[in-house]
This record gives C-alpha cells, sequence and structure tokens, in this order.
C-alpha cells in the first residue's frame, strides 16, 4: 500500500503553458504504479494536487508559480445576488449524484459540449477513449452529478468524495442551455451536497489570475488558497 513517505514523483519536460501564453510549465506526477486509496487522495488533493482519470499531478514549473490551489470552506459560503439568480433560474432542474461510469449518453453530452465550447483547446477532438481515461478511470469514491430538465440530460459534473471534502473534477453542458449558468449551478449544487455530507471543503482545482476563464472560482468565497504550503483566505477585489 503506498503512503506519502513511499510515493515516487515523475516530472514531465517543460512544454507549452494550456493557460498562459508565451510560457513554458511543467508537471509533477505520481508514479502511476503506485496504488493511490481514498485516504491517500485526499492526503494528495490538501497538497495541492489534482485527479485526471488514473493521474495525480500538480504544476512544478521552474520560473512560475501562477497556478494556486484553491478550495470553498462550505459552511461560510453565502451565494451572492447573482449566484441566487442562477439557484432560481435552475429551481426547475433536477440533480442527483450517481457512480461514475461510461455511458453513450453521457459521451454524447461531452462530445457535443467539447465540440462547441472548447473546439480550440487541448480535449478537441472528443472521443470515448478521452471520456473513458480522463473521467471514468483510476476512480476510487467518484460521482457523476445527473443535472436533468425533465428526461433530457443537459449537464454532468464529475466530482471526487474525499476525506475532508468533495473534489470538483470537470462540468459539461448542453450548449443551449448556456443561458442558466449550469457550470456555476452545478458549482452551488456540490457546495450543499458538501455540506449535507457533513465535508467543510470544495476543492475547485487551480486558478490563474491572468486566466479570465478561471475568475469564476473566486466569486465563491471564503475562498482559500495553498501558498507555501499552507492554506489561506484569499483577499479577493
Amino acid at each position: 500500500m503506498s503512503n506519502l513517505r513511499t510515493l515516487v514523483f515523475f516530472a514531465t519536460p517543460a512544454h507549452d503553458c494550456s493557460y498562459l501564453p508565451d510560457r513554458e510549465a511543467t508537471t509533477m506526477f505520481v508514479d502511476p504504479r503506485a496504488h493511490v486509496d481514498k485516504r491517500l487522495y485526499s492526503q494528495l488533493t490538501a497538497l495541492g494536487f489534482r485527479r485526471s482519470g488514473s493521474h495525480y499531478y500538480r504544476p512544478h514549473c521552474e520560473n512560475c508559480n501562477a497556478c494556486v490551489a484553491v478550495r470553498l470552506k462550505v459552511d461560510q459560503f453565502q451565494p451572492d445576488r447573482s449566484q441566487r439568480r442562477v439557484i432560481k433560474k435552475n429551481a426547475d432542474l433536477d440533480c442527483k449524484m450517481v457512480r461514475a461510469s461510461f455511458s453513450e449518453r453521457y459521451y454524447r453530452l461531452y462530445a457535443h459540449y467539447i465540440e462547441q465550447r472548447h473546439a480550440d483547446g487541448d480535449m478537441y477532438p472528443p472521443s470515448r477513449e478521452q471520456f473513458m481515461s480522463f473521467l471514468v478511470e483510476g476512480a476510487t469514491d467518484s460521482w457523476f452529478v445527473e443535472i436533468m430538465d425533465g428526461e433530457k440530460l443537459v449537464g454532468l459534473a464529475a466530482v471526487d468524495r474525499l476525506d475532508e471534502g468533495l473534489s470538483a473534477i470537470y462540468t459539461v453542458f448542453d450548449p443551449a442551455y448556456e443561458h442558466r449558468s449550469l457550470g456555476t449551478f452545478a458549482v452551488l449544487w456540490q457546495i450543499e451536497e458538501a455540506k449535507r455530507l457533513g465535508l467543510p471543503h470544495l476543492y475547485l482545482g487551480y486558478w490563474i489570475e491572468e486566466c479570465r476563464k478561471m475568475n469564476y472560482k473566486t466569486r465563491f468565497r471564503p475562498i482559500e488558497a495553498l501558498q507555501d504550503g499552507q492554506w489561506r483566505t484569499m483577499e479577493v477585489n
């Protein structure tokens, strides 16, 4: 059984950064041969690691620390006016947690989302193998939040259950429902689910101040950032 003391880590060669132009990135990975159970995964997450399929990683860039791991203290969260509007707007939708798995309807929604929203990104073109390797493989205590409009699947959020919180992995939604802000709604739903489960945190991945696409994360407050090995409340303008 692996633990923090016995884990071996590898670093990738420098490559173009996916978020900031004209910068190079290096990623640190846990040895893929290691057995990472829920307890170890929880410890790694508290140290700033994320999961992508069966891989556990965090940025390890030599001359850049722009990627900051962030998490929300769910018991202290109070939705702002905009977030309350999102909750009200989506009150007619039904959400439930199901075990992470492959299904054709999940994949069709995922593929449609990638094709419409991220055709210029690293995840295009989508494939069933990509869906499996990203969202299903390596699952420990991993779930999908189905967001339903009647009988229609309009959103899918991948979330992991940890010892001290939930970890928001990825959310896709029907682009025709963009006006409903389903990405924000999925986070709001996970906040309430963490409270219901008695878990103190919702991990939101990495935040980069210069990356406009990540601005939404700091709208959930109080948000904590991992800085110099300590989780500290961020002062957000």
